[in-house]
């Protein structure tokens, strides 16, 4: 479970930056951009991501190895 927490962790933080890095330099990677209901509110949600990351790696410390 601890394992799992982490790639999802790892996962959200990923796109999470790369939902920001997209927002202020145009690159032309990730998920959130591509997602058309997030039209306007990339920068929430990246910055949503990387909070969602935070968490599950906190919930992933707080697990039992396994």
């Amino acid at each position: 479970m601890k394992k799992l927490l982490e790639i999802l962790g790892v996962i959200a933080l990923i796109q999470g930056v790369a939902g920001l890095v997209h927002q202020f330099t145009d690159w032309n990677w990730g998920l959130v951009q591509r997602v058309g209901f997030l039209e306007g509110f990339e920068i929430y949600a990246g910055l949503a991501l990387l909070a969602l990351a935070v968490a599950l790696f906190a919930a992933a410390e707080n697990t039992k190895s396994g």
